[in-house]
């Protein structure tokens, strides 16, 4: 029988405590394992070398920033993937990458439990849970806040008690969870649904009635993914960090919803995600220009449904990679150029351009050297419209 458990560390009070909490409870130590999705915050080092204090037999910080930018941001990207058509998946995308390397690090030191500082009413336990059981069904998984019922009254009562190096006094007014695909903040006042949030609910975005002129940025896609900005090369991770700054500081990426928890509760968040936004919003511009017409409504459905699965915890399903097959196909032809002005929380596109453009002018033009043939339209218009004209006159036969 395994002697250790992995443990998915943030630094916080409830996985600090979570520490020594495991080991009492199970007699087992504990592995605490910290993923760098983007966080920012404090140094990691600082991080690892507080769970080491807190009773960690080890402890180690993976550096999965290009990780998650390349294998789950830009498949979202492509995908433009908005839960309830609002949200970019801030939370739900990184929980996959940090499964996987929860599930390495408990193959690495012959751990046969999973644990997470996840509550009982959230979307997270399943995203952790679910995700472990798909890459490592032989894991059990346990979650010390429901689990063994770890209130923060308790959680601080136990630091104070074994003089853990954390600040239980210090506590924010929201819960906060962030990486570099975006930032989410709920708790506190924001739980009255009727409160509008203050600017110290914000960090990633600056107020956009400051009235900054505007930031003209042109982004280059080859394939459906983000390969140069104003013709400079990035990286999808630096695409994304870019734009962070860059429509941050125009006030673009801020939302303020209610939104449907797989959990049944309804939950008002509080998002801000400028470069994810900026890139979806550009992208699917793109798809308008070089996608067949049936393609992209289809599209539409894909992309609700692809969001809901990751929201909804099931990234490692089957429905899941099949969707992204379409998405591979449909994103062979998304490449060109797209233009927007960045300002006063908007990301507003003002030109599009792309070798691999299905609009005409020449056909869409109403101006001297238009070639589209009028005559075309009356019988097309008869053929469309006969199946409602033969039921028309049914009905009428009918009375």
């Amino acid at each position: 029988m395994s002697e250790r458990v992995v443990l998915a560390y943030s630094g916080g009070l409830d996985t600090s405590v979570a520490i020594g909490w495991i080991a009492k409870e199970t007699g087992k130590e504990v592995v605490a394992v910290a993923v760098d999705v983007g966080q920012d915050g404090e140094d990691l080092e600082v991080i690892r070398e507080r769970a080491l204090a807190c009773g960690a037999v080890e402890a180690y910080v993976a550096d999965a920033r290009d990780e998650f930018a390349d294998q789950y941001c830009l498949p979202a990207l492509r995908a433009d993937a908005l839960y309830q058509g609002v949200y970019p998946l801030v939370s739900a995308l990184s929980r996959p990458v940090i499964v996987k390397h929860l599930v390495a690090a408990a193959r690495l030191h012959g751990a046969d439990t999973v644990a997470h500082g996840c509550t009982g009413k959230g979307n997270d336990q399943v995203r952790f849970e679910v995700g472990i059981g798909a890459l490592a069904p032989d894991l059990k998984c346990i979650a010390p806040v429901r689990d063994y019922a770890m209130t923060r009254d308790m959680a601080i009562e136990f630091a104070e008690e074994r003089n853990l190096p954390i600040d239980v006094t210090k506590k924010s007014p929201y819960s906060i969870d962030q990486n570099v695909w975006g930032r989410a903040v709920e708790t506190g006042f924001l739980e009255d649904i009727w409160n509008g949030p203050i600017e110290d609910v914000y960090e990633y975005t600056d107020d956009p009635t400051l009235g900054r002129p505007g930031d003209e940025v042109i982004i280059t896609f080859e394939k459906g993914a983000p390969v140069a900005i104003d013709g400079r090369h990035v990286t999808m991770l630096e695409a994304i960090e870019e734009l962070n700054r860059r429509a941050g500081a125009a006030g673009v990426g801020r939302m303020d919803i209610v939104e449907d928890r797989l959990v049944g509760i309804k939950s008002r968040e509080v998002y801000e995600a400028p470069g994810a936004l900026t890139l979806i919003r550009a992208h699917k511009e793109l798809v308008s220009v070089t996608v067949e017409k049936d393609m992209a409504r289809f599209a539409g459905g894909v992309s609700q449904r692809w969001a809901e699965l990751v929201y909804d915890g099931l990234w490692f399903s089957p429905l899941r990679e099949a969707l992204d097959g379409f998405l591979d196909v449909m994103n062979q032809q998304v490449s060109g150029d797209i233009r927007l002005n960045l300002q006063g929380g908007s990301a507003i596109v003002t030109g599009r351009r792309s070798q691999q453009s299905l609009y005409d002018f020449n056909l869409a033009t109403y101006d001297t050297g238009d070639t589209f043939d009028q005559s075309m339209a009356k019988g097309f218009i008869e053929l469309w419209g006969l199946p409602t004209k033969l039921a028309a006159q049914r009905d009428q036969a009918n009375g």
